[in-house]
Order: structure tokens, then sequence, then C-alpha cells
């Protein structure tokens, strides 16, 4: 898709790090449809529309979500009302994605160079688009900011929140930039600097915010990797349907990945929800509620997630494994859209009883 691509598409560009751009591959890649096994046939083009639907379905459920939810959590719990919070969940779930797909497809290409007997074609690569749209939501945050402090876009870029929004954009750009080079790998440093100017905005809170950065940081990097690893793996078993072999391999080496990711994502979570959240205002603060939907989504994604990986361990056939993968992704989106309300209701330290 972009200028330059290696032959291999899963052959490394740097040292030891993989090629984010992806060869073009051929109009049949339609990713996150249909099962892996099989041909086209008779059934299968009747039920053509039916992952288009499933896909504009679930997107319109996040779209309402993130509009509504912050207003939906704050019900009744007398904290102040956040002026335009449903559209900044908005912009905030973006940005999430944007991180996601593209250090998705930084770190998925490793996994796949690996496995053996693999076709030699690659998914189409998403991260320019993704890290434009990263950017513009960043912008967009901007821009609110200004209306929301009666100040002008210069002046809000001089506030630290307006600061560290325009260093999140710029380097979101800068990204997109290293993704249609020939160096896609260069990329990672720009990314990096987004997450860490996106873990201090996060945290102007008095108490120990540097601690809480840098637990954002290992946060941010595990979900991320996870969420949008997972889409690229997705993708690509969907590309190697009739190479049932090599996508079960795969989705194999993405599982291994993933329990580090989990491990690393559970010990952060619980040390932010510890040190953010007093006890006496669980159920009483919109940040209380909105981390108990957060974790019973990610009770079901970590029940998907193990019984893809017994069907894949019990089965030749990777179908079974490859649909409850796609299942997963799906409740992973819906966890970036509340992660992204968590980023925007108020501090719960403000109606807590504790001293």
């Amino acid at each position: 898709m972009f200028s330059g691509p290696p032959a291999d598409p899963a052959a490394p560009t740097g040292p030891g790090l993989p090629a984010a751009a992806a060869v073009p591959v051929p109009t049949g890649d339609v990713p996150c449809a249909g099962e892996i096994s099989g041909g086209a046939s008779g059934p299968r083009a009747g039920r053509s529309w039916t992952a288009p639907l499933l896909l504009c379905a679930a997107g319109g459920l996040a779209l309402l979500v993130a509009l509504l939810g912050p207003g939906l959590v704050a019900r009744g719990t007398g904290e102040l009302r956040i002026p335009g919070a449903g559209l900044t969940t908005v912009l905030r779930t973006v940005l999430f994605a944007a991180l996601a797909l593209h250090l998705g497809e930084l770190i998925a290409p490793q996994l796949v160079r690996p496995v053996r007997g693999r076709p030699r074609t690659a998914v189409r690569s998403w991260a320019v688009y993704a890290s434009l749209a990263g950017a513009a939501a960043a912008a967009g945050q901007i821009v609110r900011l200004a209306a929301v402090s009666d100040l002008g876009i210069t002046e809000t870029y001089g506030t630290r929140e307006g600061g560290l929004l325009l260093l999140i954009a710029n380097g979101l750009v800068l990204a997109a930039f290293c993704a249609a080079s020939r160096r896609p790998a260069l990329a990672l440093a720009p990314l990096a600097l987004v997450i860490g100017a996106e873990a201090l905005r996060a945290h102007p809170e008095a108490y120990t915010p540097e601690f809480g950065a840098a637990l954002t940081v290992v946060h941010l990097t595990a979900a991320s990797l996870w969420t949008g690893g997972l889409l690229y793996v997705v993708r690509t078993m969907w590309l190697w349907r009739d190479s049932p072999v090599a996508a079960r391999a795969l989705l194999g080496r993405y599982a291994r990945l993933a329990i580090w990711l989990y491990v690393a994502l559970a010990a952060t979570g619980t040390a932010s929800t510890l040190r953010r959240l007093p006890l006496d205002v669980v159920f009483t603060s919109a940040y209380g509620r909105t981390l108990l939907v957060k974790l019973a989504l990610m009770a079901v994604v970590s029940v998907l997630a193990v019984a893809a990986r017994r069907r894949m361990l019990q089965d030749a056939d990777p179908s079974v494994a490859h649909r409850l993968a796609r299942r997963e992704q799906v409740v992973l989106g819906l966890v970036v859209v509340v992660s992204a309300i968590l980023t925007v209701v108020p501090d719960p330290h403000w109606i807590s009883l504790r001293p």
C-alpha cells in the first residue's frame, strides 16, 4: 500500500523491529468477516452482509455509550457536570483506538514472521489512517478545551493540558509519516512520546502524580498492544483462512504474549484503583461505577480469551477459536470506550468522606 515495502511483509526493516507497512493483498482481504475454513459457497454469499451490519451495530453502540455514558454514570452522585463530556469521550476513544491500531501493527508482525508455512500475504496497513485520526481527535480536544475555558487557541497551548494535547497531536502526525515511510518502525519513538504525554495529562492531581503517570504508561501500553495486536492477528487469520495450520500457530503465539500483557494490565490496574478510588465511593461516584463496568467487561474478555485458547489446543481447525477471538475483539472495543469515560469523569476524591 505504501512505497517501498519489503518482499516479505513480515521481515524486519530495522534491528529487531518489524515492518508495519504491508504489501498489497488481493481484493478478497475482508478482515473479521466469515469463518477461516472453507471456500466461497452459496450460503456464505447469502450471509455476506452479516459482518458489516454487525460492525455497524457495534460502532453505533460504542458511539452511544461514549456520548451518553458520562452522564449516566454521574446521575445521582452529586458531582459537578463536566461540560461536553460526551464529545470528549468520543474524541478520547478515537485517540486510544489510534494508539492501539498503530502499536498493534508494529508488534504483531513479529508474531507472524516465525510462523512456518505461512502464506506470503499480509493485511493492509491502517497505521497511517489511525494515527491521523488520533491526531485529529487530539486537535479536537484542544478546540473543545479552548471553548470551555473561553480562551484563544494560542492561549490554550499555554495551559498544561493544552500543551500536552498539542504534543500528542504532533506525535501522532509524526508517527503517521513514519508509517508511510520505508522505516515504519521509527514510529515507536513518537508513539512512546504520545503515551508519556497522555499519562501526564491524565494525572494533574496533587497526590503523587508521577506514580500515577508511571502506572498509566505501563497500563496504556499493555492495553494498546493487547487490543491492536489481537485485531492484527484476527485480520491475518481471516487472510490465512485457507492455511489453518499457520492460522492456528499465529493465534497460539499471540496467546502467549497476551498472558504477559494481561498480567501487566491486572497489576497496574489494581494499583491505580487502590491509589485513586476511595472505597467509600465505589458505588456512589461516576469513577467507581465506570470502573465496575470496565471490570465486568474485562471478565467477559478473560472468559472469551480462555475459551479461544482451549479450542485452539483441542481443535486442529482454528475457525471456532477465530470466532471467539473476534468476539473478544468486540468486547475489547467497548473496554476502550469505557476507559475513555474513566478519563473524563471527575476525580472521586472530591466526594469521599475520608480525610
